[in-house]
């Protein structure tokens, strides 16, 4: 029997390439559980079985509590995640994702793509003649930012705060017990308790002031009474505005670094743009922004033969399942001309993530316009990438580029 490879999700040698690893586990034990208690799945078949199984779902609150005792839900930053539609179940999931669909349908958001090419251009237009960027937080980074301020109506002097602000720590969600320090709890508690404090003074300017904007619509749910209150908009408005940039702004990091580390598939894709569409999503699949994503068991459950109880925490991981060699050939290989792929990195089922055509908009006029704009990029640091020191969430802190 094969052995069970030793996990450390901490690791920095996990972090830049946690692949290998993956690939061990999934032939030792597709489904296993974790000396942390909780089960593994790496396979893409279970994965996006259970993603779609109403016998799971969300325990945010317990597993935390479970793992840092009750009083964890006191800080701020984990008080404020678990009142997002993110880790709940109906009836809540869908009271409060239904408050936000109708933003994200597939029609509103390709009408968008005029302005995020155009803010494309625009970023662009701010490095150009110097030669250099950092491609995480010049591009990136502001590109989904500035897209997500114009959907929810923020003022654009205001925008500079949110550029500057720290990312979304990843580590809040990573299914591994860590401490205060691990977890950076006390940054995360402060950057919540900052924007809390703006965002409720911004709803105040849309009660007095209502304007054709999510906000406005959001605001005006609140204050309907029974659809949404003050903490479950004040939470939720910060999950847009996080997950609105953060997938997009590794997709774009991860993507651009894959291609570099792959120079006959970017060369592939400068002489075809019209590729960029099924490269997005080899892209997706290749090295995914989110890398797991967890689930409870609600009553007892089989998994290709193995009992599962009632209860138990089950997290699948996403970058597994999308280089399955069950599923693709050659998964380890970049093919930007790969047929058939079917990425699990926006999740399934009722928590598919809500903005996923809307990040495959952004990252599609991204790449457009960095192959026009910029034909001979360079990524100097593409064989030393520096990796955030998050499990859940895969990106990088900055990635240098010239041109």
């Amino acid at each position: 029997m094969t052995a069970i490879p030793a996990f450390n999700p901490l690791d920095p040698a996990f972090i830049a390439d946690p692949y290998p690893f993956y690939h061990r586990l999934r032939q030792a034990a597709p489904v296993w559980q974790s000396p942390l208690g909780m089960w593994i799945l790496t396979r893409h078949e279970d994965s996006a079985a259970i993603l779609k199984d109403r016998r799971f779902g969300k325990n945010y609150v317990g597993n935390i509590t479970r793992q840092h005792g009750p009083e964890a839900m006191l800080e701020p930053a984990r008080a404020s995640l678990g009142r997002t539609m993110l880790v709940l179940d109906p009836p809540d999931h869908t009271r409060l994702r239904g408050l936000v669909t109708k933003a994200f349908t597939a029609r509103r958001v390709e009408d968008m793509r005029p302005r995020i090419a155009a803010i494309v251009d625009q970023l662009i237009d701010r490095v150009q003649a110097q030669g250099h960027m950092d491609v995480i937080s010049d591009f990136a980074h502001r590109l989904p930012i500035i897209v997500i301020c114009d959907m929810l109506g923020i003022p654009e002097e205001d925008h500079q705060q949110f550029f500057e602000q720290s990312r979304v720590n990843g580590r809040l969600i990573d299914p591994v017990p860590m401490t205060r320090e691990e977890l950076d709890i006390d940054i995360a508690n402060a950057n919540t308790l900052a924007t809390n404090t703006y965002f409720e003074a911004l709803f105040d300017r849309r009660r007095a002031e209502p304007k054709d904007d999510l906000l406005t619509k959001l605001v005006q749910a609140e204050e309907a009474g029974d659809r949404l209150t003050l903490d479950e908009l004040t939470a939720n408005v910060g999950l847009l505005f996080a997950a609105g940039h953060e997938t997009t702004a590794n997709l774009i990091g991860n993507g651009l670094l894959a291609l570099h580390r792959n120079p006959a598939q970017w060369a592939m894709l400068q002489a075809d743009p019209s590729l960029i569409p099924n490269a997005m999503e080899e892209l997706l699949r290749y090295d995914s922004s989110v890398q797991m994503t967890g689930r409870s068991t609600i009553e007892d459950v089989e998994i290709a033969g193995v009992a599962i109880p009632a209860g138990h925490s089950v997290v699948t991981f996403l970058g597994a399942a999308n280089r399955d060699p069950a599923v693709y050939e050659n998964p380890d290989a970049l093919d930007i001309i790969r047929r058939d792929i079917r990425p699990l990195s926006f999740g399934g089922g009722i928590h598919h993530c809500l903005g996923a055509q809307l990040t495959r908009i952004e990252a599609q006029e991204a790449f457009a316009g960095l192959l026009r704009r910029l034909p001979g990029l360079e990524l100097p640091e593409k064989d030393t990438p520096k990796w955030r020191r998050s499990f859940t969430l895969r990106g990088l802190t900055t990635l240098p580029a010239t041109w």
